[in-house]
């Protein structure tokens, strides 16, 4: 069957399929088995480089003949692995069995029962498993998210001149600068995105419960643990665990799903502060000719980039939320439960992607609205309130505080004449008078 994206149960492979579909590579079943057999082809190479006793006379100038199974692995060779699967009803056995054939064709044959030499199949899994996640962060993930900061700081810097009112619980308080709220966001995500290279991509290898039990009696006077060291960080490029049950601990990989998570909550608090401000009317959205933003109201241009974002984020965060605080736990030496929740882990990784391109379509849409911010600023003159007490504190005046509670805590509109005969009416000297008249809610926003 060609399921197209219109067949699809999930957006991430149907609606959202061109936004998605560069993690196909990594996440979905062809890409696993790929690197399955990626592993097992460079398991065989790390045993000849090892001179093990059996091997030496494997041809190693035939090394780029093994890479080239997995170099050149495509749909046809992942849907012969899948139909012997049928058979053995063993996923990784069907890869050996797979690469043995290619043996056979190939004359190794002398050599094809070191194919898989002493491994459990969670020695390819959870090996395969976190070096596909690896590619995926680096070749997709980080990019994109980079991106997004680096477009935060774009507008931080156009904007870092534009006065703004700030909103305390929601109520009008003393200015800031817009580019400044932006570096605020472009900050939170650059921190925790080096927190999260930071994590080890851990990898678990050691046999069928992480003791080396079938290698050590084979070949006893070789260190298998150094050897797995080697393999694993080395030509992997992982971080292999040195005492494990049959299963990786996934507690680093707990630690990225919960660094993910917190990368989307900044997200999802970008995306619903710039949903606020276009609510207000400082920013308007660019448009699109042909668009429709309502199906039964003409006049609309709906945030619906910041809201996109917002949805699919949450999405991504339940599921990180849940492999973080299921996968660490196994029965005993292990249970399969982790089997089918790794198979999933494309997903969370789709709807974040979703989410941050998303936002990042809207913030290439979003106008400034320099009348409806000056408005908002005009309107609000109380907020100046806080600079004009600070000065007569430093003055040493009476009860600065409370005089300008008196004023501001009304139902009355305070404006720029309001404030102004306000200050007029203060024992104060003419100098300070007319210091305290060049504040206004354009100017008193700091040092950003």
């Amino acid at each position: 069957m060609n399921l197209s994206p219109l067949q699809a149960i999930s957006p991430v492979d149907g609606r959202y399929r061109n936004t998605t579909q560069a993690l196909a590579s990594y996440f979905s079943e062809y890409g696993l088995i790929k690197y399955r057999v990626f592993v097992e082809i460079e398991y065989f190479i790390a045993l000849r480089e090892l001179n093990l006793p059996g091997l030496t006379a494997f041809d190693k100038a035939n090394y780029n003949k093994l890479r080239n199974i997995y170099e050149a692995f495509g749909e046809t060779d992942a849907q012969e692995i899948k139909d012997t699967e049928k058979i053995t009803n063993h996923d990784v056995k069907a890869v050996e069995y797979f690469i043995k054939k290619k043996f056979d064709d190939l004359n190794f044959q002398p050599f094809k029962e070191f194919i898989h030499f002493g491994l459990t199949s969670q020695d390819i899994n959870n090996t395969a498993i976190p070096y596909t996640f690896k590619l995926a962060l680096n070749v997709i993930y980080y990019p994109l998210i980079s991106d997004l900061i680096s477009k935060l700081n774009e507008l931080a810097q156009e904007w870092k001149d534009i006065p703004l009112l700030a909103h305390t619980h929601g109520q009008p308080a003393s200015p800031t600068k817009l580019g400044k709220e932006f570096l605020v966001f472009a900050e939170r995500l650059a921190i925790q995105l080096n927190n999260l290279k930071n994590i080890p991509n851990s990898a678990k290898f050691g046999g069928a419960t992480g003791n080396f039990n079938a290698h050590h009696i084979a070949y006893p006077k070789i260190n298998w643990v150094d050897f797995s060291n080697q393999f694993v960080n080395e030509t992997l490029g992982l971080n292999r665990a040195q005492h494990t049950t049959q299963i990786e601990h996934y507690d680093q990989f707990a630690a990225q799903c919960d660094a993910l998570k917190r990368i989307n909550n900044i997200i999802i608090d970008l995306d619903r502060d710039i949903w606020a401000y276009i609510s207000k009317n400082y920013f308007k959205q660019r448009i699109k000719e042909g668009e429709v933003g309502s199906s039964a109201m003409p006049h609309k241009v709906n945030p619906i980039d910041f809201e996109n974002a917002e949805g699919n984020a949450g999405i991504a965060n339940a599921l990180f939320e849940f492999f973080a605080a299921k996968l660490p736990i196994s029965r005993l030496q292990r249970d399969l439960t982790d089997s089918t929740v790794l198979r999933n882990v494309g997903v969370p990784m789709a709807h974040t992607v979703i989410s941050i391109t998303s936002t990042l379509k809207g913030l290439n849409k979003i106008i400034l609205n320099n009348d409806a911010i000056a408005a908002d600023l005009d309107n609000n003159w109380a907020v100046v309130a806080e600079a004009i007490q600070t000065v007569l504190r430093r003055e040493a005046y009476p009860n600065p505080y409370e005089a300008l509670k008196d004023l501001t805590r009304t139902n009355q509109k305070i404006t720029a004449q309001t404030m102004s005969v306000f200050i007029d009416g203060l024992e104060i000297s003419p100098d300070l008078k007319e210091e305290l008249k060049q504040i206004t809610p354009y100017n008193y926003t700091g040092v950003f």
